[in-house]
């Protein structure tokens, strides 16, 4: 029987701590999977989306504060296509001034905060992978299309010190 001491418990409290956090790395489906094991292995869906030529597009947010957002593409059939975790520099990259909040939606996923700004306008907010702490920040137009092209800006949330 092993016994306890004060010196093993920081050990113990590491092991638990890493063990806990392996088990919110997403479960990826595979490709030729149906919807419903794709659902099975990640829950349900926070967005779904309608693509062209009639596939669909499900959105894993993991937020609000979270720093990925799956997208897994079901073909016609419901089968997937692709999957993807979608905020990073690549796909932001494709935001362009005059997309529509829809487009954005699908192409990025929902933002993880939303603040209203002058003239109707609103700052989406996405947290993303990234060592320099910076989160991606869009701004809609009162018509809901992008107006900036998007930009990379401090995150304020490395500041808290809670």
């Amino acid at each position: 029987m092993t016994r306890m001491t004060p010196t093993s418990l920081p050990a113990l409290a590491a092991a638990l701590l890493l063990a806990a956090c392996g088990t919110l790395a997403p479960t990826l489906p595979q490709t030729g999977q149906d919807e419903a094991a794709v659902r099975a292995a990640m829950g349900e869906p926070t967005g779904r989306y309608t693509m062209p030529g009639g596939l669909a597009r499900l959105e894993y947010a993991r937020g609000p504060a979270g720093r990925e957002t799956w997208m897994v593409d079901l073909d016609a059939a419901g089968r997937v296509r692709a999957v993807e975790q979608v905020l990073n520099l690549r796909r932001f990259a494709e935001v362009v001034n005059g997309m529509p909040a829809d487009d954005l939606l699908r192409l990025i996923g929902r933002p993880g905060r939303k603040a209203p700004e002058y003239q109707d306008r609103v700052t989406w907010y996405w947290r993303y992978p990234n060592n320099d702490c910076l989160r991606f920040a869009v701004t809609l137009s009162a018509l809901g299309r992008v107006i900036n092209g998007g930009s990379h800006m401090p995150d304020p949330s490395c500041d808290d010190r809670r």
